[in-house]
């Protein structure tokens, strides 16, 4: 499934339920009439997928907007402090509660949550085959799970809603994290326990979630709460699979021939024939990241998302350039694609840097209609070195260094060129954990990780400081101001804010 058709109107007529409650229907679909066939199944979760493809719902919002921009990796970047002001605000820590990126990301994934539930309440009844109906409800978990795994991390406590709610449900409270995160990892060992390894799909169904992307997840939910343990255990399962390798050339990774590689554990679908438009894109399967990220001028995007000097200092730190940089970030004088070379003259603005992995060339824009909502880059979310690094972290944090230090090895000796080659880490103790926090800041750079990485591990107030963030408070973004009067001030705002 390597581009998901969407089916929306059952989930119209479901939300719009009490509206119609006197009323037949003439024609068409209904709640009623939809969930008869394995087909109808199969586009009940697909419109589920879908959401994980919303970028602009109402606002514009990303993983890199909250894991780069809000980190020391990157800045807003745009045509200058007025542009997506409000951005600018959240980056230096200083709020505000009433913005629509907020509130985009908060409403898609509680919509995308909606629509897992509706699979999981209608799906179980139907009478299509077992392997079906346990494929399409583990499908719809994970996504239920990974959407929960964004709320949780950016927002903290937030309302847990595991089924389709009354109406004398819609004033909920939040749940506390640790409710938020058995959930999670109880949908997840669901999953688990029925989807099939990535090789075992056939090539129509590519882009489905598979057994290794539940066990990813899993891992990154395991870290998060510490559990060392259970976190290095399941990274080694995905290792032992023998699923993935590290695709040989790094930058390989982020072309549009690198989609779907041996290195892709989850991979969020985009595609540049869509047709999709502006304004809330909710039926958009194009992303707009190409666009947002690209340099302004001759290169016809909007700049955003500037790598930082320290960020680019990072890939020299060890007396040497990093092979990776190259891949990760436009400098003055490289050619960009088929674009032209970016000098500051040809942009028009004063950045010395530009975010590489998501840019396009002007050969791989939508054969028709409006490029800019129409990008085809999918979202790397995660990766095999991503696998690895988590693993090398939590056997350091059990005491098994020999373990860590092989997978760290191992994600640096693919970084490696014929000119230059990345020594192995030998150190232990603390100064390996640095080395493996090290790594995913320069192995995953301009990914969506690094602030969420600073968070997880405690390292915000010394990283994040001079930027204005103070633990307890920014640890989490403000819940959108409109949530709280929506729920007539159930839902409590975050400490601080």
């Amino acid at each position: 499934m390597k581009r998901f058709s969407i089916i929306f109107l059952i989930f119209v007529l479901a939300s719009c339920e009490q509206n119609f409650l006197e009323r037949s229907p003439i024609i068409g679909i209904t709640q009623d009439n939809f969930y008869q066939t394995e087909e109808d199944a199969i586009a009940a979760v697909n419109a589920a997928y879908s959401t994980l493809q919303f970028e602009v719902s109402p606002g514009g919002h990303f993983r890199w907007f909250w894991g780069d921009i809000m980190s020391d990796d990157s800045d807003k970047g745009g045509s200058g402090d007025n542009d997506a002001y409000e951005l600018l605000l959240l980056e230096t820590f200083q709020g505000p509660v009433n913005t629509d990126l907020l509130e985009g990301e908060w409403s898609a994934c509680y919509e995308g949550i909606y629509r897992a539930n509706t699979v999981l309440e209608y799906i179980p009844a139907m009478e299509i085959s077992d392997a079906t109906k346990n494929q399409v409800i583990a499908e719809a978990k994970f996504i239920r799970a990974w959407l929960y795994y964004n709320l949780v991390t950016i927002f903290g406590d937030v309302p847990k809603v595991d089924r389709l709610l009354s109406a004398s449900e819609y004033n909920m409270e939040s749940s506390p994290k640790s409710e938020i995160w058995a959930l999670i990892t109880q949908d997840l060992t669901d999953a688990m326990a029925v989807l099939p390894a990535k090789s075992a799909y056939p090539s129509e169904d590519l882009g489905r979630i598979t057994r290794g992307a539940v066990k990813a997840l899993l891992v990154k939910s395991y870290l998060w709460q510490e559990n060392w343990s259970a976190a290095q255990s399941m990274a080694e399962e995905i290792v032992n699979s023998n699923e993935y390798q590290l695709t040989p050339n790094y930058a390989d990774i982020f072309t549009t021939g690198g989609e779907n590689n041996m290195e892709s554990i989850f991979e969020i679908q985009y595609m540049n024939a869509s047709g999709g438009n502006w304004g809330k894109n909710n039926a958009n399967e194009g992303t707009f990241s190409n666009v947002f990220q690209r340099a302004r001028g001759a290169f016809e995007g909007y700049g955003f998302n500037i790598p930082t000097q320290d960020f680019v200092d990072e890939f020299s730190a060890e007396g040497f350039e990093d092979p990776r940089l190259s891949a990760t970030v436009f400098r003055e004088g490289d050619a960009m694609g088929d674009r032209g070379i970016f000098t500051k003259d040809a942009t028009g603005m004063p950045f010395d840097f530009y975010a590489k992995k998501y840019f396009n060339n002007k050969g791989e824009e939508a054969p028709f209609g409006d490029p800019n909502p129409n990008g085809g880059t999918n979202d790397r979310v995660i990766r095999y070195a991503d696998v690895l690094l988590m693993h090398a972290e939590a056997a350091a944090k059990n005491g098994n260094e020999a373990a860590a230090k092989s997978s760290l090895n191992a994600v640096r000796a693919r970084a490696s060129t014929s000119s230059q080659v990345l020594p192995d880490v030998t150190s232990s103790g603390q100064v390996l954990i640095d080395a493996i926090y090290r790594e995913r800041r320069i192995e995953l750079g301009m990914e969506g990780h690094r602030f969420f990485d600073l968070v997880r591990t405690g390292r915000g107030t010394s990283v994040l400081g001079s930027l204005g963030y103070t633990e307890g408070k920014h640890n989490v973004f403000p819940i959108p101001q409109s949530q709280i009067q929506a729920t007539n001030g159930a839902i409590k705002q975050n400490p601080g804010y």
